[in-house]
């Protein structure tokens, strides 16, 4: 006979052997266990951990019920500022968040060498364009002076955002580098003067115009009836801006996750819950998550290139 005796003859052997196999069937479950509870974020059971930067937000609530009701048990996990979110879904500690645009990811994965990757779109947060002096974007003429916020990002979005108006020309099209000496004058209506974004709102009345943050817009009274033009999220040049479901590149495909994005886009409650926490702002989109992706690795080599 054969060493190799297998071991359903086992029994056979005695008690002894009985209780060494029955040990060794334990430890073999024991590290399946694990196993599970790594692959979802260090939990022990099938909740899906998401951080966000502000869980109090009525729509996450309607959110975690609405997964609830297609059987998936939802964590929210608040963070209280964006530089948290990421490494603790790099490290495992989450399953996935959702708070940031792909610019803000692709320059995260740039700086920290790691492979996180949108798996699904939220809504986009239109930079807006205010005008005490004129009520449409064709009003504006030669000559006319805009104020956008002077911080690098936000500038060159907003000269993004001039540009897919019609109100300047960029040099090769453009892109999340752009700065003022990338402006085609020549080609343009008017001229961009940076101030500090805090100072936009009350700046307004000694330009044309300004683009205007969100947040200093609705602080200052501004309304969404009051915006004349924003991002337009047709435009390619905004799709780097639109906020995504951000997992590991190794659970881009779970199913469960990708449901969860299905729970999110499709379902009313939540959508509306969005639009209205931003003030009537949030465009909510459904993109393409190859689209989503492709931009990722675009931006990633544009913040390599200027980094």
């Amino acid at each position: 006979m054969s060493d190799a005796t297998p071991l359903i003859d086992a029994p056979k052997k005695g008690p002894g052997r009985l209780i060494a196999i029955i040990a060794v069937i334990v430890v073999v479950l024991a590290a399946v266990g694990i196993g599970i509870a790594v692959s979802r974020g260090g939990s022990s059971d099938d909740t899906v951990r998401i951080g966000v930067v502000g869980a109090s937000d009525p729509y996450w609530s309607t959110f975690a019920d609405a997964a609830a009701d297609e059987g998936i048990d939802v964590e929210i996990v608040d963070f209280g500022s964006y530089e948290q979110p990421n490494p603790a879904l790099t490290e495992g500690e989450l399953d996935l968040n959702q708070f940031q645009h792909i610019v803000y990811l692709a320059q995260y994965d740039v700086a920290a060498d790691a492979d996180l990757v949108p798996i699904g779109s939220t809504a986009i947060y239109p930079l807006p364009l205010y005008s005490e002096k004129y009520t449409d974007v064709s009003d504006f003429q030669k000559g006319d002076t805009i104020a956008v916020p002077d911080d690098a990002s936000n500038l060159a979005r907003s000269l993004l955002v001039l540009q897919s108006n019609g109100l300047i020309e960029l040099k090769d099209g453009g892109d999340i580098f752009s700065g003022i000496n990338d402006i085609d004058e020549d080609a343009s209506t008017v001229t961009v003067t940076p101030v500090a974004a805090d100072l936009a709102a009350t700046s307004l009345p000694d330009f044309d115009g300004a683009i205007i943050n969100n947040d200093y817009a609705t602080k200052a009274g501004l309304s969404v009836d009051d915006v004349i033009a924003q991002d337009d999220p047709n435009d390619p040049a905004a799709l780097p801006y639109v906020n995504v479901f951000a997992a590991r590149a190794g659970d881009a495909d779970d199913e469960t996750y990708k449901k969860l994005v299905e729970i999110y886009q499709d379902t009313q409650s939540v959508t509306d819950g969005v639009v209205e926490n931003s003030g009537g702002t949030a465009v909510t989109v459904k993109v393409p998550v190859a689209d989503l992706q492709s931009s990722l690795e675009d931006t990633k080599k544009l913040v390599e290139q200027n980094g």
